[in-house]
């Protein structure tokens, strides 16, 4: 990798002249068992289930900026390119940069001048998934731009679970990822929406995320990340729009030695009995975090509890947490616990007066640190989330 490239990719900017945008045509309707083994072993590392799809909803797959395969097994869920969406719905137009703006910032910029691929994906009114809806971005060009912009709607009284990967091809050179997402959870809709990330050293994220909830919605969202990653930036929100509107963010991440990332979730409260929590785990074995947290009550009878816990490993590494809390009305309940610390030598010691050795006693305390409690998920979405921790922890220790 170039020092211009490695350079541009480290930090909190990142020079995009430096890359490139566009990619060749690929076949639009792929069968996602016929990839090479290689893809597929880098898919399933973050989740991707390629072999049988009976076991989900609907799936799409996009390598670098093209589109691959797009299909749905269960009545009343949608799961197509965004640009087959708009082609089919005139209306979806009006969702685009309704909760994320176009102006945000160049990423976002970039995103809305290269008519960006991406998901969506739909349930219709009282429409609620059997198994999870999955969705692969694969960037597998070196030096690539990588712009995806996906809109997910959940509509009135419907249910939604989904798998995200986003991962890039093994041994590939610097490339860099733009993700806009705009999330619209309709009154009584539910989404569940499960993000694990499996980049490779030398790459940049730039995910912009923001979800709409409606009344009596819920918005969960669980995000993993425990494998290398250059520089990494997302701060996604949510806004609280309905009365009882509701959303969860769990996070859990590990930064190892020459990775940055700066992660956070931000949540508006703007109703009658919104409520949020936000519940991180941040992990450095020699990595630099910034672990944000931000909730904003805007209306009485809002409630909202935010929680980031961080553990050092080793000699290097960086922990820096950012708890934010903002009351601007008489009413509202907010609360916030924050710590970062290092494993503490007596609890290694009685692990090892039951017979564990120094490194099963350490594995044993950060296993236990990294386990989320996340209340109303599914189990077959529990067991995928406690999988891809698992086989993540192997390269951990």
């Amino acid at each position: 990798m170039s020092d211009e490239v490695k350079k541009a990719s480290t930090g909190n900017d990142i020079d995009l002249s430096l890359y490139e945008s566009q990619t060749a045509e690929k076949p639009s309707d792929i069968d996602p068992s016929s990839l090479s083994d290689e893809d597929k072993q880098q898919m399933m590392s973050a989740g991707i289930m390629l072999e049988d799809l009976s076991q989900r909803s609907g799936t799409y797959i996009q390598i670098d900026n093209a589109p691959v395969h797009s299909s749905v097994k269960q009545d009343g869920i949608e799961v197509m390119a965004i640009s087959q969406a708009l082609d089919k719905y005139g209306w979806l137009k009006d969702y685009f940069w309704r909760a994320v703006a176009a102006d945000t910032d160049k990423y976002t910029e970039h995103v809305d001048s290269h008519r960006s691929e991406g998901y969506f994906i739909r349930a219709l009114p009282g429409s609620k998934t059997l198994y999870p809806v999955q969705a692969c971005l694969y960037l597998a060009k070196n030096h690539l731009v990588q712009d995806v912009h996906n809109i997910v709607i959940a509509e009135e009284g419907s249910e939604l679970h989904i798998i995200t990967g986003c991962t890039t091809a093994a041994g590939k050179e610097a490339g860099i990822h733009l993700g806009v997402s705009e999330f619209y959870i309709k009154k009584g809709a539910k989404i569940t929406f499960s993000m694990i990330h499996s980049w490779t050293p030398d790459t940049g994220v730039r995910p912009r995320t923001s979800t709409v909830i409606e009344e009596d919605g819920l918005f969960l969202s669980n995000y993993i990340i425990m494998k290398p990653v250059r520089s990494l930036q997302a701060y996604p929100s949510a806004i609280c729009n309905g009365k009882n509107a509701t959303v969860r963010f769990n996070s859990v991440m590990v930064a190892t030695p020459g990775s940055n990332m700066d992660l956070g979730s931000k949540v508006f409260l703007n109703a009658d009995g919104s409520k949020a929590e936000i519940v991180s785990r941040a992990i450095t074995t020699g990595g630099d975090i910034i672990a944000r947290g931000y909730i904003e009550g805007n209306h009485p009878e809002s409630k909202g509890h935010l929680e980031c816990r961080g553990l050092i490993m080793g000699d290097s590494g960086n922990i820096h947490a950012i708890p934010e809390l903002k009351g601007s009305v008489a009413g509202v309940d907010l609360s916030h616990e924050a710590a970062v610390g290092k494993i503490a030598e007596e609890e290694i010691e009685y692990l090892m007066a039951r017979g564990l050795s120094r490194d099963e006693a350490t594995a044993t305390i950060v296993r236990g640190f990294l386990n989320v409690d996340i209340e109303g998920l599914p189990p077959m979405l529990h067991a995928e989330m406690k999988k891809a921790i698992e086989a993540s922890e192997q390269d951990l220790f």
